[in-house]
């Protein structure tokens, strides 16, 4: 279940796990392997994260934006873990559930640089737990979304991130609305694919983005060639209208909101989802947020003159 340890450290570098977590994560696997108890909460926990793995994964219903759901039971196994393990237990998880994930990238013909950009993902969630927490390992709700790569529901591709869902209500009225495609090609239930934009991963730029989406347009009819997806569509703040008040007409994020057409509106405030992507945590005091760049300037000069954020919703034709 567990990789041999002297495998272990080139492994996490294939993760992208932070150097200053790598010793760690090696010292605690004789923790792990020695106590019978953990090693049960450890298999839980993997079936947890694999449910799918072993046959081709369902893609999810898409109603909201994805990353704050996933397997209820891994907060319970978490806090059921020796506190000696601390925030590390999650990460044995995952490390658990590695070969189901690499086995379901083989079964689809998965580009091994695919697969690994994918499961590195693991790497950039504990990047964010130490930016947030100051300290090494992956919370529950972290671990929760990393659950979407390694069922294979999930992938890297270039600069933007790929999950396999289906469409929501919401979404699927809001494309029906717009007369472009009556057909029921849009119907709630759909297949459809979410885009995500993961941090350190450079600027947002066009012409990164094209690349993106140029990959994940051969990638899919590819390695998933039994499921057409209609519509792609995102679920970000990034997609908030109300940036383009304070963002230059050519800026990265402007022109990315451009490509998608409007879905429907949110009305519940996502002001700590925007600190949180542009600051590193979401409980910063708003009066003490730094204005060092055009992104930076814009979240906090809305927030301190009473303004919200909201989660913007998008979508683009994908088929033909």
């Amino acid at each position: 279940m567990l990789p041999d340890a002297d495998d272990l450290p080139d492994l996490l570098l294939d993760l992208a796990v932070p150097h200053e977590d790598i010793n760690e994560v090696v010292a605690l696997r004789r923790t792990v392997t020695a106590d019978p108890g953990v090693l049960r909460l450890l298999a839980a926990g993997a079936d947890e994260v694999t449910g799918t793995t072993s046959a081709p994964a369902a893609p999810v219903v898409s109603a909201a934006p994805a990353g704050s759901g996933g397997p209820s039971g891994l907060d319970e196994l978490a806090a059921a873990a020796p506190a000696a393990l601390d925030g590390y237990f999650l990460v044995y998880v995952l490390l658990a559930a590695l070969p189901h994930a690499r086995a379901y990238h083989q079964a689809r013909n998965i580009p091994a640089d695919v697969s690994r950009h994918t499961l590195a993902d693991l790497g950039r969630g504990m990047t964010l737990h130490r930016r947030r927490y100051g300290r090494g390992g992956l919370s529950a709700s972290q671990a929760s979304w990393l659950v979407r790569h390694f069922r294979g529901e999930l992938y890297q591709l270039g600069r933007l991130q790929y999950e396999r869902t289906r469409l929501g209500e919401r979404t699927a009225q809001a494309i029906t609305a717009t007369g472009t495609d009556p057909s029921a090609a849009v119907a709630p239930g759909t297949p459809s694919l979410d885009l995500h934009i993961p941090d350190y991963r450079g600027p947002l730029t066009p012409t990164a983005c094209d690349r993106s989406l140029a990959l994940a347009r051969d990638f899919f009819p590819r390695h998933f060639p039994d499921t057409e997806y209609a519509v792609a569509i995102c679920h970000s703040w990034l997609l908030d209208p109300q940036l383009k008040r304070y963002l230059r007409a050519d800026s990265n994020i402007v022109r990315f909101q451009e490509r998608f057409r409007p879905g429907y509106e949110d009305t519940e405030p996502v002001d700590t989802a925007a600190v949180q992507f542009v600051f590193g945590a979401p409980d910063l005091p708003v009066q003490d947020l730094p204005r060092r760049t055009s992104v930076e300037r814009a979240v906090g000069d809305h927030l301190r003159t009473g303004g919200h954020w909201y989660l913007g919703h998008g979508w683009l034709p994908w088929k033909g």
